[in-house]
């Protein structure tokens, strides 16, 4: 059985693998394992990652009498709480208030030029982060940030936002302090914000990074959800002028969220 399943996997890319069956097919067959089996195959590929989460799969593992189990006011307080996915790089919750859909995506989702390299970035932890650590850039010419999600929205105006800060903080004898020693080049030229709506479109705005030692909000545009299927975005941010290097910046995290949660442009003013 193993040798055949490893076959099938095509580890010389010269045929179809496990990774190309459809994910209803994957799923018709997932619903004959139990809940630990069904948990250590979805590791294999995007595919029968998908075919894990699908609702249906899971619904023959739950008893006959779930619905009494819970009641609606507990799930949604429970969805008021951060609801961390894939892998942990990913955070949902509801606005408590009128429980919108919020979602959080982590620095170690996006794609960042140069995070391989050490002398240029590196993950520090922090407690001031949802995801417990963030991208800290000490200097680099090139500096370009980008992200992607598909992800089923309700349908709705959101906004898109990159978490960032001038600095890295830390305590010291109880107190917040903020390290300003990296920070240079934000001054000279704005950063350009950028946003790939679902149908095509694309909104972008420019800023100049401020106010070391305190997170910030940048928004890079908006979108409309129509609800009903899944809403595809690509986001981004870039400071590509290599005349001079920037540094001295943390990169939390990507906030999608209902518009109007976050005050417009995050306190800050877009460039002129």
């Amino acid at each position: 059985m193993g040798a055949g399943a490893s076959s099938m996997v095509g580890p010389d890319g010269d045929g179809p693998g496990l990774g190309d069956l459809p994910e209803a097919c994957v799923a018709a067959v997932l619903v004959y394992l139990d809940p630990p089996d069904i948990c250590r195959v979805a590791r294999l590929n995007r595919a029968f990652r998908g075919a894990a989460s699908a609702d249906y799969v899971w619904e023959s593992k739950l008893p006959s009498n779930y619905a009494y189990l819970i009641c609606k006011k507990e799930i949604y307080a429970r969805l008021c709480k951060p609801n961390p996915f894939d892998g942990g790089t990913k955070i949902l919750w509801l606005e408590k208030w009128k429980g919108g859909v919020c979602l959080s995506i982590s620095s170690k989702a996006l794609s960042i030029t140069g995070i391989d390299d050490r002398r240029y970035w590196n993950y520090i932890p922090t407690e001031e982060s949802r995801f417990q650590t963030v991208a800290y850039l000490q200097q680099i010419w090139w500096f370009e940030v980008e992200g992607e999600i598909e992800f089923c929205f309700p349908a709705g105006d959101y906004e898109v936002f990159f978490r960032l800060q001038l600095g890295r903080t830390c305590r010291r004898l109880g107190r917040r302090v903020c390290n300003a020693e990296h920070i240079h080049g934000w001054d000279v030229k704005p950063v350009r914000f950028q946003l790939r709506g679902p149908d095509g479109e694309h909104a972008a705005a420019l800023f100049y990074l401020v106010e070391p030692g305190s997170w910030v909000y940048y928004r890079a545009g908006g979108f409309t959800a129509e609800g009903g299927g899944a809403t595809k975005l690509g986001f981004s941010m870039r400071q590509i002028d290599c005349t001079h290097t920037k540094g001295g910046l943390c990169v939390d995290s990507v906030l999608i969220c209902p518009t109007g949660l976050v005050p417009r442009h995050g306190g800050v003013c877009p460039a002129t």
